[in-house]
């Protein structure tokens, strides 16, 4: 059996949008299901392929059950920052990333979001960016843009 950080009942505030992977019913792949920073109440726990823990998380203001990994959740009370990226998304950066008079990181460089760190506000990310293999670099939201043609979801 494995360790679980939440119960049943317990309120949690998914960190990042769910989208539909398929395995919803009723809604499109890629539809928008729960918008990251809604609050939902744990329902079920069970796992996926035996080493992940799923939340069955029921957020009572658009009643709708959905499944989220462990890392996809906070506590209620847990401090919570809103972000314009989430992890996994693909961005550019507005800004270049200069370290002792070394250019690093051009202008327009693609990047992709590793972490989110809500410590600050508004938040930070770490990035592996295209032209910097094998590097993470710190962030702020202000250095990044979304993709060309891109939808930002609040």
């Amino acid at each position: 059996m494995l360790n679980t950080t939440w119960d049943f009942g317990d309120a949690v505030r998914v960190t990042r949008n769910v989208r539909n992977d398929g395995t919803y019913p009723g809604a499109a792949t890629g539809d928008l299901l729960v918008r990251r920073g809604s609050v939902g109440h744990v329902v079920d726990i069970g796992t996926f392929l035996q080493d992940q823990v799923i939340y069955s998380v029921h957020f009572l203001d658009i009643n709708r059950i959905v499944g989220c990994r462990e890392e996809e959740l906070i506590g209620e009370d847990d401090p919570w920052v809103p972000s314009r990226y989430e992890v996994r998304e693909r961005v550019l950066a507005n800004k270049a990333l200069v370290a002792n008079g070394e250019e690093l990181v051009p202008i327009g460089a693609l990047g992709e979001v590793m972490l989110v760190i809500r410590d600050s506000d508004p938040p930070t990310y770490h990035l592996h960016f295209d032209c910097q293999r094998g590097r993470i670099f710190a962030v702020p939201e202000g250095a990044l843009n979304p993709l060309p043609g891109k939808r930002v979801d609040p």
